[in-house]
């Protein structure tokens, strides 16, 4: 699982998908979110907007990455 830094507290689920190599835009990211393909903490989440924080895990297309305080 890889671990992604953010630079504030909170960092939207969309915005984290780019971040973290999960998704290639901004595009990809919300297709894939309104698909159902992202979980969050193990629960399918259609929410783009999401606020995570540190300690959140987000899975997509079999690969996890964890939200840590940078």
């Amino acid at each position: 699982m890889d671990e992604i830094a953010i630079a504030d507290e909170t960092i939207r689920l969309g915005q984290f998908l780019k971040l973290a190599g999960l998704a290639d835009a901004g595009s990809d990211a919300k297709a894939l979110v309104e698909a159902g393909e992202v979980t969050v903490n193990g629960r399918v989440d259609t929410r783009r907007g999401r606020r995570l924080r540190a300690g959140d895990v987000v899975a997509c297309g079999g690969r996890r990455a964890r939200v840590v305080s940078g």
